[in-house]
């Protein structure tokens, strides 16, 4: 190579370093060994062709980077700046201290209300001067459907499928705490919070000796009612199981926050009817842009469906179910970017039935990417070795949204290539007939799963690189 002279001005062309040929994909896809399917679709941001694609109009469950959709579909509904709001709603005058008539905790469908903010609405509304209650002390949720499970076919004691109302609370999670006390257990079930950690009584627990299923649960009218085997408890440990009786939840800790603050209520009641009359107390959340960039880091499920079951409400109208409101989001992103393959059973992705090609996919990224609001609320995606380490890389940027189910991994979002070119990118591995095998079985991790998501996880970072070499 010939020496170039030195130049007091930046040359017009910048050099780029040298990279070494991209391994061919079909290695990469070897190595992994995954078996079933896989999908990819490779976009360029600036002029929308598809530079590598594989069974890219194949549809394929996108796992949780449908929360992605989701995040569009509610900032363009309610906007970035929309708040949900949780009222303590009076049917009758307050006077003296007295409120004459009932006492409704209204919901509004906040995904993030927590046992502190339920805390500080009940010393507000103390402080306001209410003292005493001569009604019924009621909870509503109707602002949304009901749904008894996000997914039919997760394990009973999965904390990430709870059940979504109007009225939602801690992530519809209740504690569940076990202690040895000689040749038994002592258990709790409680809604703690970072202050605060009543108990509660809608959720009960029994210990069983068994050696299977781990958990069991039945839904009373009044109740959660568990029961879990002995010979899988230990000396101690907790977890985090899921509600199936939210108003009745958030009633029963607001009820012992208020008599905390000295304020005695009857026992919360559900109520149909929306309430009507003088608003007391109005907790708000943070603005829906950051909570959608909590949605997507933490894959947070409950807030995926009530974000989205309140997009469609603020389009047409409370919707009728879930999965009503999942086809609206679907039709919405057929007609926004032409995701003719969009067929949505919910908005967080955790059910397997959704379908959605990667070619649609990673169009739906780069159409919204040209304003960026997207790609802001994505978090870096991290790239790690087989052992779980962390392998920085500076050389280029990847803000994404993953998607896991059982023997499902899937990936899509941005690539910032080494000369600075702007990739829209969606991955989809699938085995459909292992995790059929798999899905509905009562344990928290079946056999095979673990294994079979890290290579999943490894072959898409290898992926990535490759498009980082090949398209810089």
């Amino acid at each position: 190579m010939m020496a170039m002279p030195a130049c007091a001005n930046a040359p017009e062309r910048s050099i780029r370093p040298a990279l070494k040929p991209a391994p061919p994909v079909e290695g990469i896809v070897a190595r992994s060994a995954l078996g079933g399917e896989l999908a990819f679709a490779v976009i360029d941001m600036q002029s929308g062709n598809l530079l590598e694609g594989q069974g890219a109009n194949t549809a394929l469950p996108p796992a949780s980077v449908a929360k992605a959709m989701t995040a569009l579909y509610a900032l363009e509904a309610l906007g970035a700046g929309y708040q949900f709001r949780t009222r303590l709603v009076a049917t009758g005058p307050v006077s003296d201290g007295v409120l004459r008539g009932d006492l409704v905790l209204a919901g509004g469908g906040d995904p993030t209300l927590d046992t502190d903010m339920l805390a500080a609405m009940a010393a507000e509304l103390v402080r306001g001067g209410v003292r005493q209650v001569t009604g019924k002390f009621l909870v509503w949720g109707g602002a949304l459907p009901f749904v008894e499970a996000i997914a039919d076919d997760q394990s009973v004691q999965a904390g990430y499928n709870p059940s979504v109302s109007g009225m939602n609370l801690n992530y519809n999670r209740v504690h569940f705490e076990w202690q040895r006390a000689g040749s038994d257990y002592s258990v709790s079930m409680d809604a703690r919070s970072n202050r605060h950690r009543p108990a509660v009584s809608m959720a009960q627990m029994q210990v069983a000796n068994r050696s299977s299923p781990l958990y069991t649960y039945r839904r009373t009218a009044v109740q959660d009612q568990w029961s879990v085997a002995r010979s899988a408890l230990g000396n101690s440990g907790s977890r985090w199981l899921p509600v199936r009786h939210p108003e009745l939840y958030a009633g029963e800790v607001f009820r012992g926050l208020a008599q905390v603050q000295g304020l005695a209520l009857p026992a919360p009641e559900i109520t149909r009817n929306a309430p009507a009359g003088q608003d007391l107390v109005t907790h708000r959340s943070e603005p829906l842009q950051a909570m959608l960039r909590d949605m997507l880091r933490f894959s947070t499920n409950l807030s995926a469906e009530a974000i989205g079951m309140t997009a469609s409400a603020a389009r047409q109208g409370r919707p009728a179910s879930l999965g009503a409101s999942a086809a609206q989001m679907s039709d919405w992103a057929r007609m926004r970017f032409g995701m003719s393959s969009a067929r949505m059973v919910d908005h967080s992705g955790l059910g397997a039935d959704s379908r959605v090609s990667m070619t649609d996919l990673a169009n739906m990224f780069r159409l919204s990417g040209q304003d960026g609001a997207l790609r802001a609320i994505l978090r870096e995606h991290p790239f790690r070795d087989a052992s779980g380490n962390l392998r920085p890389r500076t050389d280029m940027d990847v803000r994404a949204k993953t998607g896991t189910l059982y023997f499902v991994s899937a990936l899509g979002g941005y690539l910032r290539a080494p000369g600075g070119r702007d990739l829209a990118f969606a991955i989809c591995s699938a085995d459909l007939a292992r995790r059929a095998r798999v899905a509905g079985g009562q344990v928290d991790r079946p056999e095979g799963t673990a294994a079979w998501s890290q290579q999943a996880r490894l072959m898409k970072q290898e992926l990535l690189l490759r498009w980082a070499q090949a398209h810089s």
